[in-house]
Order: C-alpha cells, then sequence, then structure tokens
C-alpha cells in the first residue's frame, strides 16, 4: 500500500511538472528590446524597405504559436498621434502577407506598462485556416513592438494576454 502511495505521488509530481510552463524573459537581439513569452525564441535580423532594422521570431507552446516583429524605425516619429496610425498601417499591411480574413477591428489608446509616450493597438483575427490571432502594436515612435498569438484551438487569454503586455522597450 506505502509503495503505491508513493508511485501515485510520484506520478503527480511528474505530471504536475510537466505541465507547468515557466516565463522566461528574452532580449530581442540588439534591439534594446526585451518580451516575457513560453517558448524559446531564436530571432532574425532583416532590413525593411526604408532600412529600418526589423527582427522577427517565433515559437510554438502547447499548440499556441507566439510570434514578434520589433522594428528599430530608421525616421522616429516625435508625434504619437502618428505613431499610431503607423501602427495601423502596419498592421494592415501585415494582415495580407498573414492571410486575414477576418478582423473585429482596432482598439486603440493603450500604454505599454501605462507610459503615456507610448501607444497601443489591439486586434483579434481569424486566417484563411480558420486559425484565431489575437495581436497588440506597441509603439514609442522609435520602435515598433508588432506581438501576435494564433492558434486553431481557443487562445489561452490569461497567458495570451501576458505575452501581448510583456515587451519593453529601451529604458522601460
Amino acid at each position: 500500500m506505502f509503495t503505491k502511495i508513493i508511485l501515485l505521488f510520484a506520478f503527480l509530481t511528474s505530471s504536475a511538472t510537466a505541465f507547468t510552463q515557466s516565463l522566461k524573459k528574452y532580449t530581442i537581439s540588439k534591439s534594446g528590446c526585451s518580451l516575457y513569452n513560453y517558448c524559446e525564441m531564436k530571432f532574425e535580423m532583416a532590413k525593411s524597405q526604408d532600412s529600418s532594422v526589423v527582427y522577427t521570431g517565433e515559437c510554438v507552446n502547447e499548440g499556441v504559436t507566439y510570434g514578434i516583429i520589433c522594428v528599430k524605425l530608421l525616421n522616429p516619429l516625435t508625434d504619437l498621434v502618428a505613431a499610431e496610425a503607423l501602427l495601423v498601417s502596419y498592421a494592415d499591411y501585415l494582415k495580407d502577407g498573414f492571410e486575414i480574413t477576418k478582423a473585429s477591428g482596432y482598439g486603440r489608446g493603450h500604454f505599454l506598462n501605462n507610459n503615456e509616450n507610448t501607444r497601443g493597438i489591439i486586434d483579434y483575427w481569424e486566417d484563411e485556416k480558420k486559425n484565431s490571432w489575437k495581436i497588440k502594436a506597441w509603439t514609442d515612435g522609435k520602435i515598433i513592438g508588432f506581438l501576435y498569438v494564433l492558434s486553431k484551438k481557443p487562445l489561452p487569454e490569461g497567458k495570451v494576454n501576458v505575452y501581448l503586455d510583456s515587451f519593453r522597450m529601451p529604458g522601460m
């Protein structure tokens, strides 16, 4: 009987550990930005058409894809209204590349970590393959952080929100 209890305890302990997911901080290459994530991302660097530096990363955890596009703008914006408009334009541009077929509509006026020198947008999308997406994009006029999560199954909102709000720019 005692052996069965020990085996049951060992099984429950190992099962619980297998399902726990640690949230870890990741530095986004040489961007000066970071984020917290549930899976390890490898970042690639490229240049956009206007020569801004673009870092991308993506990983999958429990059937959910976590991704980021981080852009160091070559021509920073000091007007945050214009910066927020740039976020919307950038998200609209990405909709085509991600083959988005449905969108809820952008929620505007968000502040990253309650910092009024930032602007953010949020939206829910669906793509051609019927994946559910949730995106948040952030800017301070110098950097754009476009974070996204997608999955065939319902998105785990709590985990998703932690990830989408975890982006940090230099000095934050």
